[in-house]
């Protein structure tokens, strides 16, 4: 029988919480540990959510030859340093996303990686959700034709409190934050992404707020005093087909954000509530399927991932170069939404 892995939890938020909550469900025999600058809040997470460790600092779960695996949970601006001591020490490592805020943190990851011949994973659930299998399973089988368009409806009213509040901490504004999890989701459908271009709503020169007082920025733009963002990304694919994400942190969202979303094909289409639902066919084949509700967020699906992955050695569906082509994606739109914005003022 195989050892039971231990994974120590670097940080004590909501994040870690939840992740507890849906390891200790679909796989209890991981033993688990909790890591804070607070030895208190590391203990009160051990006592209340089940493990068998407790640490007063990240840098002393990183050391214990006892870990196996490391979850940086953590806001953004810690990730790379947190992620670089734990493969020193010869841990296999599992990052909250936005994985590392600046593309060339990517490099330095898997050359640490390489010499410590350990993975890294990125904690993207989004590809992992019941609805994206449904959908790549769908586009797969051709049962609505050659796909065209691909709408995704994302806005939703959202107040980021804590370290998202902070720009400098999450690494970017609310696109950076919450809209990389969208991203990755066009991004995993089946459909290779060549590029993207963002248009940001009340941009200057359009008649809105001024930039900088609206929020938008990634690392190495202007600093945006608010992650609060309103975008309108579209995606080119290989193959000819043509996407397009509403991302918003603004608008009201009754029930809690539910929306309808598009797929076009040349055969029929595909309609689908945003965050899974439902998915109702009509093409090729006519059908309605309801995703599975038990883990409709796709978290545990992940973990399974990975898990299988770190036992067994062999890439995970969410690997670090999928991760690596949507923050550069993230980045794109970003960096265009910036030229967009001055197009008004021609």
């Amino acid at each position: 029988m195989e050892r039971p892995l231990t994974l120590a939890f670097l940080g004590c938020g909501a994040i870690t919480e939840r992740h507890a909550r849906t390891l200790r469900r679909v796989a209890p025999e991981v033993r688990l540990r909790y890591a804070s600058r607070d030895a208190a809040r590391a203990e009160a997470f051990r006592a209340r959510l089940g493990g068998d460790g407790a640490y007063g600092s990240y840098e002393a779960a990183c050391a214990d030859p006892a870990v196996d695996v490391v979850l940086v949970a953590t806001p953004p601006h810690l990730h790379l340093e947190q992620t670089l001591s734990a493969l020193g020490a010869g841990r296999h490592v599992i990052v909250e996303k936005p994985a590392f805020p600046r593309m060339e943190d990517f490099a330095a990851v898997r050359t640490a990686a390489g010499a410590a011949g350990r993975g890294v994973f990125v904690a993207e659930n989004y590809p992992y959700k019941p609805l994206a299998g449904v959908l790549r399973r769908i586009l797969e089988r051709g049962d609505v034709g050659d796909p065209l368009l691909v709408q995704v409806d994302a806005v939703k009213r959202q107040r980021p409190a804590g370290w998202r509040a902070d720009p400098a901490l999450a690494g970017g504004g609310g696109l950076m934050e919450g809209g990389i999890h969208w991203v990755s989701f066009l991004a995993n459908l089946g459909l290779e992404p060549l590029d993207a271009v963002g248009f940001r709503a009340g941009a200057p020169g359009h008649g809105g707020a001024d930039g900088a007082a609206r929020g938008g920025g990634a690392p190495g733009g202007p600093r945006p005093v608010s992650t609060e963002e309103t975008f309108l990304a579209v995606f080119r694919y290989h193959g000819g087909a043509v996407g397009s994400l509403s991302f918003s942190w603004e608008v009201p969202s009754p029930l809690k954000g539910l929306r309808l979303s598009r797929i076009y094909g040349r055969e029929g289409t595909v309609r689908f509530e945003s965050n899974g639902l439902f998915v109702a066919v009509q093409g090729r084949r006519t059908r309605l399927y309801v995703p599975s509700l038990r883990d409709i967020s796709g978290y545990g699906a992940m973990f399974h991932d990975f898990l299988g992955a770190i036992r067994s050695g062999r890439d995970p569906f969410m690997s670090l170069d999928r991760a690596e082509r949507d923050l550069r994606l993230v980045h794109r739109i970003y960096e265009t939404s910036r030229m967009t914005d001055t197009l008004g003022d021609a």
